[in-house]
C-alpha cells in the first residue's frame, strides 16, 4: 500500500497538468477551501481604470501646477535676468498679492517698531460751528478685524499700509507731491480715511470737511530677562491738513452720477 502512495505522489510530481490542477486545493481531510488570492492593488492601482485615469490627471495637474509656482518665486526673488526683464510682468501678476515674499522675519535686524495710522477729522455743526474729533487709530481697526480671524482678508492686511507706502514714496519729506501720482496718492488716503470715518457711528452722519493723518511709531520694549535698555516713547509724523471733497467721501461716486445726470 505504501508503495502505490508514493508511486502516485511521484506520477502527480511529474505530470506538470495534474500539479498544475492541484493547485490552490486544500490537503484531504481538512476542510479548508480554496487557498486565498494574491494581495489586491494598493493605492491608485486599486481603484478601477475611470477613477485611475481621473487619479492620474489630477496629479498631474497638481504637478504642473507646482512646477510653475516654484519657477515664479525662482524668479521672483533671484537677480535681473533675461527672463525677468522679459517676463517680469506675468511673474508679479502671478506673485502678487497671494504669494509676496517678505524676507524682513529672517533679516538679521528684525522689525523692532509697531507702526500705526491714525485720523482725526474737522466736523461742521449744525449751528455752523466746527469741531476737531480726537485721533482714531486705524491700523487697530485692522488688526481687531484680522485677530482670531483664519482667513482675513487682504484689505484688513495690506491696504491701509500699502497706501501709506504709496503716499511716502510719492512725496517729499516735506509732503510736496511728486507729480500726478504724488496727487493720487493723497486721494487715495482721502478716501481711506473719509471711508473708515463713516464706518463709525458717532460720525456716519457727520459734516466731514478736513482730515488729518499721522503716523505713530512705538519701540517694541525689550523683554523681561534682557538686559537691553531701549527708550519706547512713540514718535509722530504728521500729514497735512486735506480738505474732503466731495469724492472723497464714500456715495461720493453715486452723488457724482446722479449730479451729471441732472
Amino acid at each position: 500500500m505504501d508503495a502505490d502512495v508514493e508511486k502516485d505522489a511521484d506520477e502527480v510530481r511529474d505530470d506538470p497538468l495534474a500539479a498544475r490542477a492541484g493547485e490552490g486545493l486544500s490537503p484531504v481531510g481538512t476542510g479548508a477551501g480554496p487557498a486565498p488570492a494574491g494581495p489586491a492593488g494598493t493605492g491608485i492601482m486599486a481603484l478601477s481604470l475611470p477613477y485611475q485615469v481621473v487619479a492620474a490627471v489630477a496629479l498631474a495637474v497638481a504637478g504642473v501646477f507646482v512646477c510653475v509656482h516654484l519657477a515664479m518665486v525662482f524668479l521672483h526673488v533671484a537677480p535681473s535676468n533675461t527672463l525677468t526683464k522679459r517676463h517680469g510682468q506675468a511673474v508679479d501678476d502671478w506673485i502678487y498679492p497671494e504669494f509676496e515674499q517678505n524676507w524682513k522675519l529672517f533679516a538679521p535686524n528684525p522689525l523692532q517698531q509697531n507702526v500705526s495710522v491714525e485720523v482725526r477729522a474737522e466736523i461742521t455743526e449744525a449751528d455752523g460751528s466746527s469741531r476737531t474729533t480726537g485721533w482714531v487709530d486705524l491700523t487697530a481697526q485692522d488688526a481687531a478685524a484680522i485677530r482670531h480671524n483664519p482667513l482675513p482678508s487682504h484689505t484688513q492686511q495690506n491696504e491701509l499700509r500699502r497706501a501709506v507706502d504709496f503716499y511716502l514714496n510719492s512725496h517729499s519729506d516735506d509732503h510736496s507731491p511728486n507729480g500726478m501720482r504724488g496727487r493720487l496718492a493723497e486721494a487715495y488716503m482721502r478716501r481711506i480715511a473719509m471711508l473708515r470715518l463713516d464706518g463709525l457711528a458717532s460720525l456716519r452722519a457727520a459734516d466731514v470737511r478736513r482730515v488729518q493723518l499721522r503716523s505713530v511709531t512705538r519701540p517694541v520694549p525689550a523683554p523681561r530677562w534682557s538686559t537691553e535698555k531701549n527708550d519706547d516713547t512713540p514718535s509722530y509724523r504728521d500729514f497735512p491738513w486735506w480738505k474732503v471733497t466731495d469724492a472723497d467721501r464714500p456715495d461720493g461716486v453715486a452723488r457724482s452720477r446722479t449730479e451729471a445726470g441732472r
